[in-house]
């Protein structure tokens, strides 16, 4: 036995690898670059993590899913395997000591966000750690091309300048050949290169496309059909409440779940649906990732998804234990015109992301040239209704101006507040302060250490009890010495924040590139034109559809989504229909046209028997004289 299939037999209790895990993980240790295309439920993390177990040093895995990398650090302290994770919400303290503990080995994994890569902190520690190899799951997110670009995976590459001889592991269950590409040149990948793709066909996975306008009459009659858990995808949070009470009235146990929720419903709601304490969520897109239940039997998406990447990650959650299931998409007539709106939504027209760039500093006042380094907290609600501007359309142009570099959107809730200091400690001594301003500082300076090197997590309660003060009188000396250019402060996030980038331009000059505008905005029309064709095809195999959409082109029909079931039942209609016809030909022994046979074979379905005849005369088994009779060929007898 070979020292991979030990490790996969001591840890994890296989004997074999799944298809193309051991080739990944042969090429990985053999010091390549390494892109690995596989479906979701295939086994994705054992790529990397044998092959890390094998080599030297700590393996940093960059995933932008915070659940996903404490439910993997969990199961792997479990098996006894060292292995931890940084994330927003952990203090300066305990992330300096799991980066500490890397750099003395012991950790054979260190999990991180792609945005942790840019702290000052990562990046002064990281010479000094011994990294293995780089994996980076969701991959697909550094492609502009992508359904699912996120600014931050770019910076994955400026750490290979430091690790150039650091193999690294790409990962994803969703990409085009298109992504593929550009994956592989976003993060720098050296000549010598491996990709490795297996099949995504699901062999026990049955697409099945419901054409209703009665959607929840619809989704209730497919869980009474077909027993065992569910999960049910919808567009809004609302509509998350309203089907999940909706079905606990019809006697289905149902939740709901969408990214508005805290920390600790989600977890209980998940937990309980993972434990088959409730059979079916009703969620959100925010719901599913990293999560490995095996039995799921259906997954139900009641309004269209806009990519078929998502649509496919989402419905591949279903069956992963490799028996039967079915992926349904509920469509009705307005579905089509909805989806089309979104490309509004998305991409609202350039004129009016300049409004809303001219409003945004309006509203915080910021002159021209001014606010570069700023951050406010931000109420798009309370935005919109004084611009009278739509949410949604607003939203669009906000995130359109960030992918311009101009702001930075802060949306993670609930965060902490954080400080560093602006100056040294020679400097503090000669900036002229109060005596509040003062007993804030000694305080500061007393319970946190590190704040003159990095931005750390403070508690104004805390220092409010120090000081005397309460947390709204701390809160405004905190920000008193900010102004006074003393300290950065960052106030905990109850509600999003928006950080000025770039000083306000001239309305003129602000414009958007072909890149963030034009190009996306093309690429998401394509793809959204996709959802819609395949929701609206009656005649080929959905499994086909959307393999070669992922650039698999030869492929054979699954045989069990709707449209291989339709087009069998109507295939051995019309083998019927064509014995029928062979044998009246066969006994008549007058000529007949077409109309006769039509007519003499009245009990047979009149569509079905044009089909037929339409099909033996292209197929030569019947000829048709000059005179319009019909008879068999010499190939019909």
């Amino acid at each position: 036995m070979d020292k991979t299939h030990e490790i996969l037999k001591k840890y994890w209790g296989y004997d074999e690898f799944r298809p193309l895990q051991e080739d990944i993980i042969n090429s990985v240790i053999s010091g390549h670059d390494t892109l690995g295309l596989m479906p979701t439920g295939g086994g994705k993390s054992l790529t990397f993590q044998v092959p890390a177990l094998l080599m030297d040093g700590t393996c940093l895995v960059i995933t932008p899913l915070i659940a996903l990398m404490k439910d993997q650090v969990e199961n792997l302290r479990n098996r006894g395997i060292l292995a931890a994770a940084i994330y927003s919400g952990m203090s300066h303290q305990d992330i300096v000591k799991e980066i500490d503990n890397c750099i003395l080995g012991g950790y054979k994994f260190l999990y991180l966000s792609p945005e942790r890569i840019a702290t000052d902190i990562f990046n002064n520690k990281l010479p000094k750690m011994k990294i293995s190899m780089i994996a980076v799951d969701e991959s697909h997110c550094i492609s502009q091309w992508g359904y699912d670009f996120r600014p931050s995976y770019l910076q994955i590459a400026d750490i290979r300048i430091n690790l150039p001889d650091t193999p690294l592991l790409a990962l994803t269950a969703t990409a085009t050949p298109e992504v593929a590409k550009d994956i592989q040149q976003k993060l720098l990948f050296r000549v010598g290169s491996n990709v490795y793709k297996t099949s995504f066909a699901r062999k026990n996975l049955a697409y099945v496309v419901k054409y209703n306008d009665d959607k929840t009459g619809t989704l209730l009659h497919i869980l009474n059909r077909v027993p065992g858990s569910s999960v049910v995808y919808v567009r809004n949070r609302k509509k998350t409440k309203e089907i999940s009470d909706w079905l606990v009235k019809n006697n289905i146990s149902a939740n709901y779940f969408h990214a508005g929720l805290n920390e600790e419903i989600k977890n209980e709601r998940q937990n309980a649906w993972k434990k088959g304490d409730c059979r079916v969520i009703v969620a959100t897109n925010a719901f599913g990732m990293g999560i490995d239940k095996p039995d799921v039997r259906t997954v139900i998406h009641i309004d269209l998804p806009d990519t078929l990447e998502a649509y496919f990650q989402e419905a591949g959650r279903a069956g992963r234990d490799g028996e039967k299931a079915y992926a349904v998409l509920i469509y009705s007539n307005a579905d089509s015109t909805k989806l089309k709106k979104r490309i509004v939504d998305t991409y609202p027209d350039k004129e009016f992301v300049k409004r809303v760039y001219e409003a945004l500093f309006n509203y915080y006042q910021i002159a021209e040239g001014e606010g570069n380094g700023r951050s406010f907290p931000f109420s798009i609600g309370n935005f919109c209704s004084i611009f009278h501007f739509n949410i949604n359309q607003t939203f669009s142009a906000l995130k359109l101006i960030e992918q311009e570099g101009h702001i930075k959107i802060e949306d993670e809730p609930n965060c902490k507040s954080k400080a560093v200091m602006s100056v040294t400690k020679e400097e503090l001594y000669h900036i002229n302060t109060t005596d509040q301003e003062d007993a804030v500082l000694n305080a500061l300076l007393r319970t946190y250490s590190g704040l003159f090197c990095d931005e750390v997590y403070i508690d104004e309660v805390v220092i409010g009890k120090l000081t005397g003060m309460d947390r709204e009188s701390v809160y405004g000396t905190l920000v008193k010495l900010r102004q006074d250019g003393a300290i950065n402060y960052k106030p905990m996030k109850n509600e999003p924040r928006i950080q000025i980038i770039r000083g306000r331009l001239d309305s003129n000059r602000f414009s958007l590139s072909k890149d963030v505008y034009d190009i996306r905005m093309n690429q998401y029309a394509k793809r959204i034109g996709s959802v819609i064709d395949y929701a609206t095809d009656h005649d080929h195999c959905r499994s086909q559809i959307l393999l070669h959409y992922f650039g698999e082109k030869e492929t054979k029909p699954c045989g069990c989504c709707d449209n291989c079931i339709e087009n069998k039942k109507n295939r051995t209609e019309i083998d019927s229909a064509r014995n029928m016809i062979i044998q009246l030909l066969s006994i008549t022994q007058t000529a007949i046209t077409l109309p006769q046979i039509v007519e003499t074979l009245c009990g047979c379905d009149q569509q079905v028997l044009t089909e037929a005849l339409r099909w033996m005369l292209d197929n030569d088994e019947i000829k048709m004289e000059i005179n319009g009779t019909v008879k068999l060929s010499i190939k019909g007898n």
